[in-house]
């Protein structure tokens, strides 16, 4: 990101938290959800720690899915009401609509770089023999869900650049899903690795 980008966010940035107090006065306070309590007591060396919420620490509850909903109507709610919020986003969005690289690296013959055309929710991974061949796609994760929130968290090309194993995470999740797909035709392979965290790849000899 440039250093002018950079100084139009600071002063947007700076403009949005010395106006908060006047933009939050103007919108009537939110009514936050009751949330439940359990009794819930864990003992840690003799000593009693009350934990009410731990219902929570379960996802896929019903419960949970429903408490996280009603939040979400609570909070993009009361967002919505703020005066200027539009032609904020407005301006951030045309400031970050511009096309984006990263750095090439070389593996197994080929080469590999990210590319992102603006807008784009993931960064697409492209790929080519030499560098004054035409790119091609060999993964968008930008078609792995209708709401671009399946993210590419790794991509490891093997040593003889026919494979690339690659992690996906969902909605910002940390656990991943790592999988192969053969490069030379982009189709994936049936191996599949679930229940991955915070790790890389990596392709033996």
């Amino acid at each position: 990101m440039s250093g002018t980008v950079l100084r139009l966010l600071s002063i947007a940035t700076a403009a949005m938290l010395l106006d908060s107090n006047a933009l939050t006065a103007q919108v009537p306070a939110p009514k936050v959800p009751v949330t439940s309590k359990m009794d819930h007591v864990d003992h840690y060396h003799g000593v009693a720690i009350s934990d009410p919420y731990r219902w929570l620490e379960d996802d896929n509850r019903p419960a949970t899915a429903a408490w996280v909903k009603a939040e979400n109507q609570v909070t993009f709610g009361y967002l919505a009401q703020l005066p200027g919020r539009d032609a904020l986003k407005t301006r951030l969005t045309a400031l970050w609509n511009y096309q984006r690289f990263s750095p090439p690296f070389k593996e197994g013959g080929r080469y590999f770089l990210f590319r992102n055309d603006g807008l784009q929710n993931q960064s697409v991974l492209y790929t080519q023999t030499s560098l004054t061949e035409e790119t091609r796609v060999l993964l968008d994760p930008n078609g792995m869900s209708s709401d671009g929130t399946v993210a590419l968290v790794l991509a490891a090309p093997s040593r003889d650049g026919k494979f690339l194993a690659y992690g996906t995470s969902t909605s910002g999740s940390d656990w991943s899903e790592i999988h192969i797909r053969a490069i030379s035709d982009g189709t994936d392979l049936s191996d599949r690795l679930r229940w991955i965290t915070f790790s890389n790849a990596a392709w033996t000899n």
